[in-house]
């Protein structure tokens, strides 16, 4: 592997466990909101880590842009392929929802 891509991977690896505690932090806010409403501590806990969420995202974004910048042509298609995917797969998660 070369060392540009070895780099990039290392860093989306170093990173996915910060996203990953970030996600615990913002559910278990979420839960305790859903059972407290009125305390509006638990909405600012959400709202901050949802940022951290996507703030980390960014960074791996504007990571990869820098990377990819040249190699773009050749992995878009791969890239726009995973997005329409996910898109479908959130649709019929909204329509499997939606049904039960």
């Amino acid at each position: 592997m070369s060392a540009p891509y070895r780099e990039l991977s290392e860093r989306i690896r170093g990173e996915v466990p910060n996203l990953d505690w970030l996600v615990h932090r913002a559910q278990r806010a979420w839960e305790q909101l859903r059972r407290m409403p009125e305390e509006m501590a638990y909405l600012d806990s959400v709202a901050l880590n949802l940022h951290g969420f996507y703030s980390g995202l960014e960074r791996l974004f504007e990571l990869i842009a820098r990377h990819l910048v040249v190699l773009l042509p050749e992995h878009w298609p791969v890239v726009r392929a995973e997005l329409l995917a996910f898109a479908d797969f959130l649709e019929a998660l909204g329509e499997a929802r939606e049904r039960t």
